[in-house]
């Protein structure tokens, strides 16, 4: 009983801190689409936790949308390809930090608290260019 106890403790642990991870969750789905953590990739669902190093794929026809802990949401639209870099969200201690890279395929955003407590902190890499949020929401596309 004491080893299926210990067992249980152990599971529970495990479950609250890799929560205690994510700065994120998908909200929708439509489609086929995936999130790949620590190299492992993951059929997207309502609810899949997002981390720092993530990386979100769409398929053709298909779309996600994902809120962060800061309440950014971005919607991601057929074909594209996204990762979270960077993501620090400490807003009592001044640290806030949101870094990516859209690879291809398109992007709504709409700000959260990083954004409209430290624009600067936020920015979106494209391969043709870096964007950096002075607004509230933004749209892009990256053609291949």
């Amino acid at each position: 009983m004491t080893r299926l106890t210990l067992i249980c403790a152990l599971l529970l642990t495990t479950c609250v801190w890799a929560d205690e991870t994510s700065i994120g969750y998908v909200k929708n789905v439509t489609g086929e689409a995936s999130v790949t953590n620590g190299g492992k990739r993951f059929k997207a669902e309502v609810g899949s936790a997002v981390h720092q190093g993530s990386v979100l794929q769409t398929g053709p026809r298909s779309s996600m949308g994902v809120t962060f802990k800061d309440e950014t949401v971005m919607s991601f639209g057929p074909d594209t390809e996204f990762v979270v870099d960077e993501y620090l969200y400490v807003p009592v201690q001044a640290k806030l930090k949101l870094g990516s890279k859209l690879a291809k395929g398109s992007l709504n955003y709409v700000s959260g608290v990083i954004a409209k407590l430290q624009p600067d902190a936020v920015t979106v890499r494209t391969p043709s260019g870096t964007i950096g949020v002075r607004g509230t929401q933004f749209v892009v596309k990256v053609e291949e």
